[in-house]
């Protein structure tokens, strides 16, 4: 039994309800937090970067923390030359180059050998003929699905979302990227950005599909700009979205062997978290059905 547990969210800030949420979190015996942009809302103010490193060296000092870039990272001023991410790049430094990568801005490493983790940067270029779609090519054809059963992306903006917030946001980005990460049948994708959370069954290319991956927004960790708090039940993916709540908190990834995992959402209540979203995930890799394109080849 590998019995392996990563504990997931996004958009954290510095708030009463970022503490509440880092708290139940910090009860736990957990590997690894991942999460998916938008770390300390400084937004150019520097001094806001000091106190969030503060605030998460408890946590962040005593497991990986691994984490990729959002929109509030970005901190660009071209009026006056400033270059994106240089406050993110410089204190939340990421193994890239392990992976190939030749950015902060995307990465991906091995969990215990069973787990491959790809951090996608919804703020980089992602074309097809850009840095980061070709290193994605040549990093999915690496990974050898008989030895590392599960395979999990993350990235900020969501491709699939019915809360009114955001909408469209990650469009282009899904257009561009959507078919690698079918064909290499990742298992689940999580976002952030949208205030809210929300699971989505299995999907590629707007429908359901049985071999697509999960795809699950945890933009909830706490920020200071609130929830978001609309869904539109008359969506055109709302026949796809199987749970969704505007409420704080975080999610738990229990991976127990090569083939099954709990996913768990926890929201923030009081003094104590409770659990109201709770699904087993069978990794693509052990079913039969969607063997067929497990396999990305490195034409680039």
């Amino acid at each position: 039994m590998l019995d392996l547990m990563s504990c997931t969210q996004g958009d954290l800030g510095q708030t009463e309800w970022t503490n509440s949420t880092l708290t139940h979190i910090g009860k736990l015996d957990y590997d690894m937090l991942l999460m998916p942009g938008d770390l300390s809302y400084a937004d150019w103010h520097q001094p806001l970067w000091d106190s969030f490193g503060r605030m998460m060296q408890p946590y962040a000092s005593t497991r990986p923390w691994m984490v990729v870039e959002g929109n509030h990272e970005i901190e660009a001023l071209t009026f006056f030359g400033m270059a994106p991410f240089i406050a993110y790049n410089h204190r939340w430094r990421m193994p890239y180059e392990e992976s190939g990568s030749n950015s902060n801005l995307y990465y991906s490493f091995n969990v215990a050998g069973a787990v491959h983790v790809i951090m996608l940067g919804s703020y980089a270029d992602f074309g097809s003929n850009s840095a980061q779609y070709k290193w994605l090519v040549a990093d999915l054809a690496k990974v050898d699905r008989s030895v590392t059963p599960w395979l999990i992306v993350l990235f900020h903006a969501p491709w699939y979302n019915t809360n009114t917030a955001h909408q469209g946001e990650g469009e282009s980005m899904r257009v561009a990227m959507e078919a690698l990460l079918y064909k290499a049948r990742v298992d689940v994708i999580f976002a952030g950005h949208v205030h809210a959370y929300e699971r989505f069954t299995r999907i590629y290319n707007e429908a359901e599909n049985s071999c697509g991956p999960v795809y699950i927004t945890i933009g909830d960790g706490g920020n200071r700009e609130g929830l978001a708090l609309d869904f539109d039940s008359k969506h055109k993916y709302a026949h796809l979205s199987l749970f969704r709540e505007a409420s704080f908190g975080h999610g738990r990834l229990r991976v127990i062997d090569g083939e099954k995992a709990l996913w768990s959402w926890h929201r923030n209540d009081d003094s104590t978290d409770t659990v109201r979203d709770e699904v087993w995930l069978q990794s693509l890799s052990s079913s039969s059905a969607c063997q067929g394109g497990t396999k990305i080849k490195d034409e680039l």
